[in-house]
C-alpha cells in the first residue's frame, strides 16, 4: 500500500513537472512571438487608436482604393481564434485566408514568405495565447471593379511571388545573414524601399537583384535607397532605427511608425545585425558629391543677411533658428538640410509635406522625449513655401530642382482631403 502511494505520488510530482516545463515552454514561445511581431510591425498596421491591441480597422490607402486591415485577436467570431497553425502560415506567408480567399499585398506576405518554420510556430502561439480577444468587427474593405474580385490575385500571386525560403548570403558573416534575414523577412523593408513593377509588385524579394531597396515612392513620397547608405555609419543606422533621429537625420512620413512600433523595440544585436546588411550591400546611388565652396557661399550670404533673395529671407525667418545658417542643424535633436535625402529627392513632396505640416519624432526607450517641428501651412503661401523649398533644395551643396507654386498648391489639396 505504501509503495502503491510513493509511486502514486512521484507520478503526480512528475506530472506537475511536465505541466510546469510546458508552460515554462509556452511563456517563452510566447515572448519569442511578441518580439517577432515586433519585427513584423504587426501593431501599426493592425491596431488603431482608442481600439485593442491587433484589432485591425487601419485604413491603408493604395492605388486600388482603401484597405482596411483585419482583426488578428484570437476572438473566435471576428479574429482568426479558429485558424489551425497550418491555416495562420497559409495567411501569412502566402495571402491565402482560411476560408480559401485572397489577401491584396497591402498585407507583405510576398515578403513575410521567408519567415522560418520555427519563428511561424513562435508567432502562432503568441497571436493565440498571448493577445488578448477583441469582438471589434473592422470595416469591410470594398474596392471597385475589377480589384473586387479577390480571386484574381492567385494569378497576380503566381506571376510576382515567391515561396523560395529564405537563402543565407554565401561568405558573409552570421550577422550579415541575421540582418538580411529580418529585412528580406519579417522587416519587409522592400515593400516600401523597392521600386514597384507594372503590377504594382516589388520588383526584387532579395538581395540576389540589384534593385532591392534601391529606393521607390510611397504616398507620393520619395523612398530613399537603403543599399549602402554611404552617408551613415553602422552606428548611425542603429541610431536611427533605435530613437528616430541620428546626428543627420530625423524620421518623417510612414517611418514614424515603423520606429515607433517596430525597430525602437529591436534588440541592440539585431539592430546592429540589420545595420551591418544595409552597409554590405554597397552603396546604390553614389554618394554625392560634396560642395565646400557652395556650402561656405550659402552660410556667408545667411550669416550676413543682405541682399537675401525671397527663399533666404524666409529661411532666416522661419528655420534658421533650428537649422542655422549652416544647413547642418543640431546633432540628434534637429536634422541636416545640407545633403539630406528629403531635401534632394526628385520628387519634392515629401519637403513641401514637412514644410506645411512639420513632422514630431517618436517617443522610444533610448529617446523619450518627442522633438516637434511646427507646420508653416497656416503663415505660408503656396509661393512662399515654393521660394523657401527651392532655396533649401539648392542652397549649400544641395542640387535639386526648383519647386513651383503649383507643386505646392497639390501637396495643400492633399493635406486638405486628408483630414476629411
Amino acid at each position: 500500500m505504501k509503495l502503491k502511494s510513493l509511486l502514486l505520488a512521484n507520478a503526480v510530482l512528475l506530472g506537475c513537472m511536465v505541466s510546469q516545463a510546458h508552460a515554462e515552454d509556452e511563456a517563452q514561445l510566447i515572448r519569442k512571438g511578441e518580439y517577432l511581431s515586433r519585427l513584423g510591425d504587426c501593431m501599426a498596421c493592425h491596431s488603431v487608436a482608442g481600439k485593442p491591441d491587433y484589432s485591425g480597422g487601419l485604413a491603408i490607402e493604395s492605388n486600388l482604393g482603401t484597405i482596411y486591415s483585419t482583426n488578428i485577436t484570437p476572438d473566435k467570431a471576428h479574429g482568426i481564434g479558429n485558424y489551425s497553425e497550418q491555416q495562420f502560415s497559409d495567411a501569412v506567408r502566402k495571402g491565402v485566408l482560411a476560408n480559401g480567399s485572397r489577401l491584396y499585398p497591402a498585407m507583405p506576405y510576398p515578403d513575410y514568405a521567408k519567415i522560418s518554420d520555427e519563428d511561424m510556430h513562435a508567432l502562432y502561439v503568441y497571436f493565440m495565447k498571448g493577445v488578448q480577444p477583441s469582438a471589434e468587427q473592422p470595416p469591410e474593405t470594398s474596392l471597385s471593379f475589377p480589384f473586387s474580385q479577390r480571386w484574381g490575385m492567385r494569378f497576380w500571386n503566381w506571376a510576382f511571388t515567391s515561396d523560395k525560403p529564405f537563402q543565407p548570403i554565401g561568405g558573409a558573416s552570421d550577422e550579415i545573414n541575421r540582418g538580411a534575414y529580418i529585412v528580406e523577412s519579417l522587416g519587409h523593408c522592400g515593400s516600401c524601399h523597392t521600386p514597384r513593377g507594372f503590377g504594382m509588385n516589388e520588383k526584387a524579394l532579395d538581395s540576389g537583384d540589384a534593385t532591392f531597396l534601391a529606393g521607390g515612392s510611397l504616398n507620393n513620397w520619395e523612398v530613399p535607397s537603403l543599399r549602402g547608405l554611404p552617408r551613415w555609419s553602422e552606428q548611425e543606422i542603429v541610431d536611427y532605427l533605435q530613437t528616430g533621429r541620428n546626428d543627420k537625420a530625423a524620421v518623417g512620413g510612414e517611418m514614424k511608425s515603423v520606429i515607433e512600433h517596430s525597430s525602437s523595440h529591436m534588440t541592440d544585436a539585431d539592430l546592429k545585425a540589420v545595420a551591418a546588411y544595409l552597409k554590405f550591400l554597397g552603396g546604390n546611388p553614389p554618394l554625392q558629391a560634396y560642395n565646400v565652396q557652395a556650402q561656405q557661399q550659402t552660410e556667408a550670404k545667411l550669416t550676413a543677411a543682405k541682399n537675401l533673395s525671397e527663399g533666404e529671407r524666409l529661411y532666416l525667418d522661419n528655420c534658421g533658428a533650428c537649422h542655422f545658417v549652416t544647413g547642418k542643424g543640431a546633432p540628434g535633436i534637429f536634422p541636416e538640410l545640407d545633403q539630406a535625402t528629403i531635401v534632394n529627392a526628385k520628387d519634392p513632396t515629401g519637403l513641401i509635406h514637412t514644410i506645411l505640416e512639420g513632422a514630431q519624432q517618436p517617443s522610444t526607450e533610448k529617446a523619450p522625449s518627442t522633438l516637434a517641428m511646427p507646420g508653416f501651412g497656416q503663415r505660408l503661401s503656396d509661393d512662399e513655401v515654393a521660394q523657401l523649398a527651392t532655396f533649401i533644395r539648392q542652397g549649400w551643396s544641395n542640387n535639386a530642382p526648383a519647386v513651383s507654386r503649383e507643386q505646392v498648391a497639390d501637396v495643400r489639396k492633399s493635406l486638405k482631403h486628408e483630414e476629411k
